[in-house]
């Protein structure tokens, strides 16, 4: 029994025999032998179809690789914008921060100049306690740079606290508003003694404690002018501390207890000036 041939055309076969089919129209048209007419009926089935298909797919073809390139010349483009935003991004955020470091150092050497009579030298801050407050921290300066225990720290527009312990190239500031700090000070314009005593819990406020203020004639107002004072062991007298916030009489009626404002950001410490004077010192020279 004979099998059944499968006769499958491949494309290239069909292509074959459509220009075959072409050729021999055109010999016929030439040889007159097949009215005009019948030919291009002829053709206009056979012929014109199979042009308007293969003009698709060459238009299919141009229009898929006209998007591809144009996608690929898209994402080149994205990739060298992306690169000029990282860029930019980086450049503005070095500007931004050499922006903040001159107005920290403008701000210290204004410092410098207010408090010009004492020798100094300007260190940063390395490392710091736990917390948000710069209650303890080390400095990158040490005894290799004159530094000793007791020397008084300033920063902002004001009193920061003092060196407890030196290194070679390093050394610990107590800030006062650790919890264990006590400094003897007085009003300006009364020359008034109080205690301003370290208070972090108070800080959580933006304020420190100060106890022990003699007014008698309620001289003292908010906004007065907290400084450190002469009979101060420690501490160079004449240094600003913050100003008085709140005030109020304590229950003994012979002192009063308020809060002030320091006059030192003691959450963002970065540098600081390191007075080389120590308060012994200055009294021996007497």
């Amino acid at each position: 029994m004979k099998k059944k041939r499968n006769w499958n055309l491949k494309s290239k076969h069909i292509l074959i025999i459509m220009v075959v089919v072409c050729v021999g129209l055109m010999l016929l048209t030439f040889a007159a032998k097949f009215p005009v007419q019948s030919v291009r009926t002829t053709a206009g089935y056979t012929i014109v179809p199979f042009q308007n298909g293969l003009n698709k797919v060459g238009n299919a073809l141009d229009g898929f690789t006209e998007g591809f390139r144009s996608k690929k010349k898209l994402i080149e483009e994205n990739k060298a914008l992306q690169s000029k935003v990282d860029d930019l991004t980086a450049e503005n955020s070095r500007l931004t921060q050499n922006v903040s470091e001159l107005a920290r150092l403008q701000e210290l050497y204004q410092l410098d100049q207010q408090y010009n009579e004492y020798d100094k030298i300007a260190a940063e801050v390395i490392a710091k306690n736990s917390g948000n407050w710069y209650s303890t921290f080390t400095i990158n300066r040490g005894s290799e740079d004159g530094i000793l225990v007791d020397q008084n720290v300033i920063a902002g527009s004001g009193l920061v606290g003092i060196v407890t312990e030196v290194g070679a190239h390093w050394a610990t500031v107590r800030s006062i508003i650790d919890d264990s700090s006590n400094v003897s000070a007085m009003t300006v314009s009364t020359s008034a003694n109080c205690v301003v005593c370290g208070d972090l819990r108070l800080m959580d406020e933006g304020k420190l404690q100060f106890i022990h203020l003699k007014d008698d004639e309620d001289k003292v107002q908010e906004g007065e002018k907290i400084v450190t004072s002469a009979v101060s062991d420690k501490f160079l007298k004449g240094i600003l501390i913050g100003y008085v916030s709140e005030i109020e009489e304590d229950p003994n009626n012979l002192t009063k207890t308020g809060t002030l404002t320091p006059a030192v950001d003691f959450e963002h410490l970065q540098e600081v000036l390191v007075i080389k004077e120590l308060k012994q010192q200055k009294e021996e020279d007497k």
